[in-house]
């Protein structure tokens, strides 16, 4: 029973990590792409890379430290 809830406690924080990540990410992407002035297409393509790149990180970060208060009890 611990064990089924620290994993749905673990994938629940990495979903929303990836929720918060890629809103962050695509924010800062469009932003980049607008200040630098990336031509044509490639403005989707870096939007892309940013968004998915900054969930992938916030995802990985906030399940990690799910994963670490997981094992704590107050």
């Amino acid at each position: 029973m611990a064990r089924d809830s620290c994993l749905a406690r673990v994938t629940a924080g990495a979903a929303v990590g990836g929720a918060v990540g890629g809103a962050v990410g695509a924010v800062y992407g469009t932003y980049e792409a607008i200040r630098y002035k990336v031509p044509g297409m490639l403005k989707i393509r870096y939007i892309g890379q940013t968004t998915l790149g900054s969930a992938a990180i916030f995802g990985l970060f906030l399940g990690a430290g799910s994963l670490i208060h997981c094992g704590k009890s107050y």
